[in-house]
């Protein structure tokens, strides 16, 4: 169970730990502390993805061989290619 940094509690649900939190909310509803809450700003930040065009033959094969090690294609697609690139430094 992950601890809240400086044994801060939510200013809410008074939880002190991510578990505690999440229990929280799974059995109530913002709703019933909207006028609990206030506005915050903050920053997103992505990574850039980018896309590659596949024959639908080939991401058949893909996806099977990633069901089979229980991946999702795009993890399983990344890590050969990383591994290739690797191997060719």
């Amino acid at each position: 169970m992950k601890e809240i940094k400086d044994e801060q509690v939510t200013s809410i649900s008074k939880a002190k730990t991510l578990e505690d939190i999440a229990d929280f909310w799974d059995t109530h509803s913002l709703a019933d502390h909207w006028d609990e809450t206030h506005e915050v700003a903050f920053e997103v930040r992505m990574q850039r993805k980018c896309s590659v065009t596949l024959t639908p033959e080939i991401y058949e094969k893909i996806e099977s061989r990633a069901r089979e090690q229980g991946v999702l294609p795009e993890i399983l697609v990344n890590l050969w290619l990383a591994e290739r690139l690797q191997a060719n430094e």
